[in-house]
């Protein structure tokens, strides 16, 4: 069986009440609508997917990343008529098709994978899936005859008072036989209500012609929320938090507190890791072995080797090797490298620079555009005066430097192997590798 997906994405958001399509914001770090592709992707989705838009949605495009192809519904005139859009792409290229929505974000893989493997079992037609709420509001109920087969789905605004009572509803996922959808779309015709062509009419019409229709309950209700407001939004990040730092401690990750971890989509932690209440992961970030991380603590696109400890600091961008200790306190910005066993302490903060292992910052001061060698002192209050107003420009310390408390390196300069600085030094000029200097500016002791 090959079966391939649509996606529609192409609604105006008007309930989100944003200026950018909702399917763009981001749950868990990552674009709502990038969770359902790579959702369907690992569910086993035999070509890419295509995304139904709307005429301006090149933000759409952009956050649904490579591997996605694209058709475009002209108008707003329903999900059965956005569907139609995605004939030309599609048509005879597989077996089956699945359709869901951009806004369905918490539907897993296994789920995806539940639902095609029963409509083959069954030999359906037409196989959807269906959830019960205790609070069914919002959603479409599911029609059943006596005899407990699906005859066709309500949306709310139609419902009459009883069949708004009804528990079941419709979570908006779809697998259709591929030959009998396009003419089945051909076929539906405009809501008297509301003038859109609903999608969820296929289940009438397929029960009608008596095609087989199939349903496939949700083991989790969770997964059919569907996003069409902030306080949904913010409802499907907890879930999504929820889930994802489960999955953590399970692979032996300790959260010591899980409800104050804040872990997103896109990180990779290894085991026997620790992680402290109030610490935010986010971005790609990559965590180690053994490492000890927070509390009160940002990582964000940062990449940590094994048995490292970053506490109430703040790194973005930054690589740091094994057993490399930051904090409290410190921010390491992007393009910082740290080489095995670098201390950075109390409000040291570095940007695009590379230090060498074993150096130490223990507190205050600034490395920007460095480069610093190994088992060097960096003294407290130190700070490379980079930037001239104008233009960046390099500092370099060779192995075993010490520089002294209060030093301004005014770049570009370079300090020798074995130099020192002197306290309250201001270094305008290459210092010779085993020389003090020391003053304003600073210059060689003098021989004696």
């Amino acid at each position: 069986m090959t079966w391939t997906a649509i996606v529609l994405a192409a609604g105006r958001s008007t309930r989100f009440q944003s200026e950018r399509p909702k399917v763009v914001h981001p749950l868990a770090g990552r674009p709502m609508i990038r969770h359902v592709l790579e959702a369907l992707q690992t569910a086993g989705c035999s070509t890419p997917p295509v995304v139904v838009i709307g005429p301006s949605a090149s933000e759409v495009r952009e956050a649904a990343g490579p591997g996605a192809r694209f058709a475009t519904q002209p108008e707003p005139r329903g999900t059965g008529d956005a569907a139609r859009w995605a004939e030309p792409i599609l048509r005879g290229e597989v077996d089956h098709i699945l359709i869901t929505y951009g806004d369905l974000p918490l539907v897993r893989p296994e789920t995806f994978r539940r639902l095609i493997e029963a409509h083959q079992a069954r030999g359906a037609t037409l196989t959807f899936l269906t959830a019960h709420r205790a609070d069914p509001t919002g959603y479409g109920r599911v029609i059943r005859d006596p005899e407990g087969r699906a005859l066709r789905i309500v949306e709310e605004a139609e419902a009459d008072p009883e069949e708004r009572r009804l528990p079941e509803i419709n979570v908006g996922v779809y697998v259709i036989r591929e030959p009998w959808l396009w003419p089945a779309l051909a076929r539906l015709q405009p809501s008297p209500a509301k003038g859109e062509i609903y999608l969820t009419d296929l289940v009438a019409l397929a029960a009608a012609e008596g095609a087989q229709v199939e349903t496939v309950a949700l083991e989790d209700p969770d997964e059919a929320l569907g996003i069409n407001t902030r306080v949904q939004l913010a409802e499907a990040e907890r879930i999504m938090r929820r889930r994802i730092n489960t999955r953590w401690m399970l692979e032996g990750v300790t959260l010591l507190d899980p409800e104050r971890v804040y872990i997103e989509a896109g990180v990779r932690i290894g085991p026997d890791t620790v992680i402290y209440p109030d610490t935010y992961l986010e971005g790609e970030t990559r965590i180690g072995r053994r490492c000890r991380i927070g509390p009160n603590t940002i990582l964000r696109d940062a990449v940590l080797g094994d048995d490292c400890i970053v506490e109430a600091s703040v790194v973005e961008g930054a690589v740091l090797a094994d057993r490399v200790h930051v904090g409290p306190f410190a921010h390491l910005r992007p393009g910082t490298r740290l080489a095995e066993e670098v201390h950075v302490g109390n409000f040291a903060e570095i940007k695009n620079s590379v230090v060498g292992p074993r150096t130490r910052m223990h507190h205050f001061g600034y490395l920007g555009d460095a480069t610093v060698g190994a088992d060097v002192n960096i003294g407290a209050g130190t700070v490379t005066c980079n930037y001239d107003g104008v233009r960046k420009h390099p500092t370099v310390i060779e192995d075993e430097a010490f520089i002294g408390s209060d030093t301004m390196l005014v770049a570009p300069v370079r300090v020798g192997r074995k130099a020192k600085t002197g306290a309250g030094s201001v270094v305008t000029r290459d210092v010779p590798p085993e020389t003090l200097v020391y003053g304003v500016p600073a210059r060689p002791r003098p021989s004696p």
